[in-house]
């Protein structure tokens, strides 16, 4: 579909739902993006003083649209939420695939919430207004043609797509991002284009374009800006973060433990490695202690984090990694992790095994000595463990 298609069946929704319809709202939206809004009905009087609040839905669209359907999420971790947005990929492909799939989802909400069913929605089966439907829109002039042939080329970079409206959409996106990191992020821009261009594409669309929205928010965020925590990309990769933790609980033991350690090796933060797939949000990352060498605080050996957060089971697409990485700040000082001083041949080597092998999860908890077997054993066979005579329990 060419940018004025997808422009038109844009703001043909947001006509229908602008921000203070009474059901289902167009918060505000991108080329790429949907932010929208499901109002649920205040509650019956003597219930609550205060209304429930919105439902917060995210759309992402992607460069192929509409042959490949719209990424839907929400902000909860209600299963019938989940089972109502997998429902939206059964509508059948077409060019206004977007209003198809709206209408399917507000009905649906209206029957989950028992509310009825909004009029609005039947609007959605018209045709776009004559004039607004950039399929068939019939080019009057040269000039407007070759505009339409400039805008189609500017398709051809998904990540450059721009919102038509307001004028400064731009710069209320960048609003509250200091300037190196906006240099980073117009670095992964032309790095994204350069590959996509190059035709060796890495990653997925949907996930690209959710860890842009992570980043972004993260360089807004105050956390970040009064240093609790740092972000850098490893190897100006998207698809793979250092964080550190700068700043944990000053009454903690650990506290104390990285003011020791600040003394004696120059460093006072708990490094960790964020690793996401192709089809992040809906698999979480996976999250490792680099270093120091840490016991406790749910960290297996070789750094792995025990967290139920940071399985499928317990993962949901509607988390951000912002609050992901304080989570497991006040885990690590909730599990009384320590830093474990002078550490052993046996933890040093499980780290750099597992710093060097792809996705490398251990089954549970278990010692040093055990982990490190087990990473050895699955992994390269090229290589012998060091512990392959510990007489240890190795049951895993």
């Amino acid at each position: 579909m060419s940018v004025s298609g997808l422009k038109a069946e844009l703001k043909f929704l947001e006509s229908i739902f602008d921000k203070d319809h009474e059901r289902f709202r167009i918060v505000s939206w991108k080329l790429d993006e949907l932010h929208c809004q499901f109002v649920l009905l205040p509650p019956p009087p003597g219930s609550s003083p205060q209304p429930p609040p919105p439902l917060t839905i995210h759309c992402n669209i992607t460069e192929s649209y509409p042959s490949s359907s719209p990424i839907w999420f929400v902000e909860s971790d209600d299963p019938n939420l989940t089972s109502v947005l997998e429902r939206l990929e059964d509508i059948k492909k077409s060019n206004t695939l977007l209003l198809q799939q709206l209408k399917r989802l507000i009905c649906d909400l209206c029957r989950l919430y028992n509310l009825p069913q909004h009029p609005d929605v039947e609007m959605l089966d018209q045709p776009l207004p004559a004039g607004q439907n950039g399929t068939t829109e019939e080019v009057t002039s040269e000039e407007e043609e070759e505009e339409d042939m400039g805008e189609d080329i500017e398709d051809l970079d998904h990540y450059d797509m721009k919102e038509e409206e307001p004028a400064d959409g731009k710069k209320s996106e960048d609003e509250g991002i200091e300037k190196e990191n906006l240099a980073i992020l117009e670095k992964i821009r032309k790095n994204q284009r350069q590959d996509h261009l190059n035709g060796a594409v890495s990653g997925s669309v949907q996930a690209s374009d959710r860890l842009m929205k992570e980043l972004r928010d993260i360089y807004r965020s105050q956390s970040y800006k009064t240093g609790i925590y740092s972000v850098e990309l490893v190897n100006d990769s998207l698809y793979e973060w250092h964080v550190k933790l700068l700043k944990v609980d000053p009454d903690s033991p650990l506290h104390s433990d990285l003011q020791v350690l600040k003394e004696k090796e120059g460093v006072e933060y708990i490094l960790l490695n964020f690793s996401f797939k192709d089809n992040f949000p809906f698999d979480p990352p996976f999250v490792r202690v680099v270093s120091p060498v840490l016991t406790g605080g749910y960290v297996l050996g070789g750094g792995a984090l025990c967290m139920e957060l940071l399985t499928k089971q317990g993962w949901s697409s509607a988390y951000s990694i912002e609050s992901v990485i304080m989570q497991i700040n006040a885990t690590l000082v909730k599990g009384k992790a320590r830093v474990q001083f002078g550490a052993n041949k046996a933890g040093t080597l499980l780290q750099k095994k597992m710093a060097n092998t792809e996705d490398c999860r251990i089954p549970g908890p278990m010692s040093t000595k055990q982990a490190l077997f087990y990473v050895f054993q699955h992994t390269d066979s090229s290589y012998e463990c060091p512990y392959n005579s510990c007489t240890e329990d190795f049951s895993y």
